[in-house]
C-alpha cells in the first residue's frame, strides 16, 4: 500500500528535475520461449537508432539476459551494480549498433518490493537522468507468463506479443494477453506475426488470434506487421550482429526498418506518463503488488 512518505510519492518530485522529451516504452514479449523476442527488440531497436532516434534497449530477461551476446558486446557491469550503488546508470550503459544504448541485464538481485525508500529513489534518479538522451525505450522481456514479465508489460505504453505460427506459441501469446486483461484491465496490444512464410500468412495467423481474443476477451488487437522466414536471420545471429546490418539488403531487414518507421506514427505518451522515471515509477509499484523480484 502506498502512502504520502512511499517511495514513489517521495520520487514523483524528481520528474520536476529534467524537463525530458515524451518517450515512447514498448515492452516486447510473447509468452512461449523461442518465438524470437531479442532478436525482434535488437533489430527494431538497431533500426529506429538507424532513423536517427535515440533508443535505449533494456535486457529484462531475468536469468538469461542474452542481449549483449546477440550483439557481440562484453559489458563490465550490469544493472545489479546500479541496484548496489555501486555505478550510475550511465557507467553501466553499453553502446551497439549505430548508437543503440544498452542496459545490461542482471539476475540474483532482491525484490524491488523489498527495497528501502531511499534505493526506489535511487533507481528512478538513475533513469531520470538518462530521460533527456532517450526518445524510445524497448524492454526485452523474459519468456513465460511469470510476475516478472507482467510487471514490465503493465508498466510500458506499448505491448508487443510477438507470436509464430504453432499452437504453443498460439496458447501462450493468448495466456499472456488475458492475464493483462482479465486481471489488470489492459486492453490494446499489437501483434507481431513473426517467422512466416508470407504477408498473408502473417495476416491470417493475426486473424486466429482475433478470433479467440474476440469471442472471450474485452481487448483491442493491433496488427503491427509481419516478420518473414529469412535465413539470414540464423546467419547474422551466428555473427553476433543485428540482421539490419549484417545483411541490410535481406527481406527481414527491410521489414524491421519498415516496423520502426510504423512505431513513429504511434501515438505520443503525454505529460509525466511519457516520461522514462515514470515507467520506472510504475514498474516499482506494480512489483510490490507482486512482491518479487522484476529487476
Amino acid at each position: 500500500m502506498l502512502t504520502a512518505d512511499s517511495p514513489i510519492d517521495q520520487a514523483s518530485g524528481l520528474r520536476q528535475m529534467v524537463n525530458p522529451r515524451p518517450v515512447r516504452t514498448i515492452a516486447v514479449t510473447g509468452g512461449k520461449g523461442g518465438v524470437g523476442k531479442t532478436n525482434v527488440s535488437v533489430n527494431l531497436g538497431v533500426a529506429a537508432a538507424e532513423m536517427g532516434q535515440k533508443v535505449m534497449l533494456l535486457d529484462a530477461d531475468l536469468g538469461l539476459a542474452n542481449i549483449d551476446v546477440v550483439l557481440g558486446l562484453h559489458p563490465e557491469y550490469d544493472l545489479s551494480h546500479v541496484m548496489r550503488g555501486e555505478r550510475t546508470l550511465d557507467e553501466i550503459l553499453v553502446e551497439g549498433p549505430a548508437g543503440l544504448q544498452v542496459v545490461p541485464g542482471a539476475s540474483g538481485l532482491q525484490s524491488l518490493a523489498e527495497l528501502s525508500p531511499a534505493e526506489h529513489t535511487g533507481l528512478i534518479r538513475a533513469f531520470s537522468e538518462l530521460a533527456a538522451d532517450t526518445e524510445l525505450l524497448i524492454v526485452d522481456t523474459a519468456a513465460g507468463i511469470s510476475d516478472t514479465v507482467l510487471s514490465f508489460s503493465r508498466a510500458a505504453h506499448e505491448v508487443v506479443v510477438v507470436v509464430c505460427d504453432e499452437p504453443a506459441s498460439i496458447t501462450d501469446a493468448y495466456a499472456i494477453i488475458k492475464l493483462l486483461n482479465r486481471d489488470y484491465g489492459h486492453q490494446r496490444f499489437r501483434i507481431l506475426a513473426n517467422m512466416v512464410r508470407s504477408a498473408q500468412e502473417g495476416r491470417e495467423l493475426f486473424n486466429k488470434m482475433c478470433r479467440v481474443t474476440d469471442r472471450y476477451l474485452d481487448v483491442t488487437l493491433g496488427f503491427m506487421g509481419a516478420i518473414p522466414f529469412d535465413e539470414s536471420l540464423r546467419k547474422a545471429v551466428r555473427t553476433q550482429k543485428p540482421v539490419v546490418q549484417a545483411f541490410p539488403r535481406s527481406r527481414a531487414a527491410q521489414v524491421f526498418r519498415s516496423l520502426a518507421k510504423k512505431i513513429e506514427t504511434w501515438p505520443q505518451p503525454q505529460g509525466a506518463n511519457g516520461q522514462v522515471q515514470f515507467f520506472v515509477e510504475r514498474l516499482i509499484k506494480y512489483s510490490s503488488d507482486y512482491g518479487e523480484m522484476v529487476l
